[in-house]
């Protein structure tokens, strides 16, 4: 397959592809287009599997749009960019569900990315992931190359970010219910948890990413996600349970709850993978769980 380079090879996803080349941000920042062009230029990858980004959670998207906006545009834009430049061969390019309109129609259908506005609480973010779409889309055409992107849902696993306040929604819930254990506390939760969410295990992305590099060649966004709905207020109780969290559990409805659902279509991906099978949510939930506790010294927090 020639060298792989992984964007964001140490953070959730990149960590679980093997690679010939990665990088943390300290070593290259890729909102910088020189140096991006520079470390390409020297390190001469074959393939790329784009996985950086600056993320969070509803609290992060909803107060810092713009910042998102700025800072995934340039990562997304120079890395796509450079690659052309540098006659990357093959890239595959980590989208998110939050790029669908607010009013999409349900299931999500890669069709309809562009017919609304994203939801209002992930604004820049999601305009700056519908932008690489738009790139790799527009470059296939213009320049014959084969780039493509996945559209994963929700998510989570170790070397994830668990900065309260940043970080999505269970990395959040592990670190609350962690630290309300801790101090004999309730636990607090953001939102009604009414709203609900599909979620896959970050080894699963993966594997799909490295299937995807070596099988997936078209100019569709592939959705991938295991098309299961949860419940935010179940996930709760799921993730409490895992922890032995016995304390009290409330729901902040002055918080914001995020979009009420995003559930997705992934029966394309099930064509052209059928022999997949996701993680179970309670598998994955623990295996992170785990993960936390034994890494809470130096992860992300």
């Amino acid at each position: 397959m020639g060298r792989l380079l992984v964007t964001g090879g140490y953070g959730m996803v990149g960590s679980t592809i093997p690679c010939d080349i990665k990088f943390n941000s300290k070593e290259l920042d890729l909102t910088n287009y020189s140096k991006t062009l520079d470390f390409f230029n020297k390190e001469k990858p074959e393939n790329v599997i784009h996985c950086a980004g600056k993320i969070g959670g509803v609290g992060a998207n909803s107060t810092k749009k713009g910042e998102f906006l700025l800072k995934n545009t340039l990562i997304n834009t120079n890395t796509i960019e450079v690659s052309r430049l540098t006659n990357v061969k093959k890239l595959v390019c980590l989208l998110s569900t939050c790029i669908f309109p607010s009013k999409a129609n349900y299931p999500l259908t890669p069709n309809q990315i562009h017919n609304g506005e994203p939801h209002e609480s992930a604004l820049g973010y999601s305009y700056s992931k519908r932008l690489a779409e738009v790139q790799i889309r527009t470059y296939r055409e213009q320049y014959g190359v084969n780039y493509v992107s996945l559209v994963p849902c929700n998510i989570y696993g170790p070397n994830d970010n668990f900065i309260l306040g940043e970080c999505h929604v269970v990395p959040s819930l592990i670190h609350k219910c962690y630290l309300a254990k801790l101090n004999n506390e309730p636990l607090e939760v953001w939102g009604d948890g009414n709203s609900y969410r599909e979620f896959i295990y970050s080894k699963d992305v993966g594997k799909i990413s490295m299937w995807a590099l070596n099988n997936y060649d078209d100019k569709t966004p592939l959705i991938i996600s295991p098309s299961k709905e949860i419940k935010i207020r179940d996930l709760v109780y799921i993730i409490a349970e895992l922890m032995d969290f016995k304390g009290k559990i409330t729901f902040n409805s002055n918080k914001p709850s995020g979009q009420p659902r995003k559930p997705s279509d992934n029966s394309i991906f099930k064509e052209l993978y059928p022999n997949f099978s996701f993680t179970p949510i309670e598998e994955g939930l623990k295996e992170t769980i785990n993960w936390f506790l034994q890494n809470y010294n130096t992860l992300r927090k």
